[in-house]
């Protein structure tokens, strides 16, 4: 025999909310409190019924009677960063010196930003989170330069004249070396 369904304190509120659910997941919420009460339902039937798992109707039913109904504007969702080491407006104001730093022709080099980061937060990080961390305020790795910077275009031009004359001769067109032939 089944166990008798709980929460006939909030049996009345649940039919108010019945009316006043503004989205399906209320409504739904709402359902799985008053179906098993009012009409005797079990969880299996009432899940049917609002066309969700039997599981997730056991779970909406008791987040309603955990928290005495339906979830308050001031109740805020599930989402957004919980496990942040620091705020939006804090991480700016922390790579502001290395990003002023790249501006003026110099070079944003990940380790020294991990290092600072470690420092700042009093332990170690990963890598990685240095690399999110510049992810989330639009930094992106540039291309390399075309040339070495050191290159010394004058000599690469001596070279290309004087250079042995097995490198000038080439294959005929379309006749690569490979194995097949």
């Amino acid at each position: 025999m089944a166990r008798k369904a709980g929460g006939r304190d909030l049996l009345a509120y649940a039919r108010e909310c019945l009316s006043k659910a503004k989205t399906a997941e209320e409504l739904r919420q709402a359902q799985a409190v008053v179906m098993p009460l009012e009409f005797g339902l079990s969880m299996q039937q009432t899940a049917h019924a609002i066309g969700v798992s039997t599981g997730w109707a056991c779970q909406l039913r008791n987040r309603f009677i955990r928290e005495g109904g339906l979830r308050g504007e001031d109740k805020p969702l599930r989402g957004g960063r919980r496990r942040e080491n620091m705020s939006r407006e804090e991480e700016e104001a922390f790579l502001a010196p290395f990003f002023d730093k790249a501006k003026a022709g110099g070079i944003l080099v990940v380790g020294e930003i991990k290092d600072a980061l470690d420092q700042r937060l009093g332990r170690n990080v990963a890598l990685a989170s240095a690399y999110n961390l510049l992810h989330r305020h639009n930094w992106r790795k540039l291309a390399p330069d075309k040339r070495h910077p050191k290159s010394d275009v004058d000599a690469q031009e001596a070279w290309k004249k004087n250079c042995p004359t097995l490198l000038s001769k080439s294959r005929k067109p379309g006749q690569a070396k490979g194995r097949s032939g």
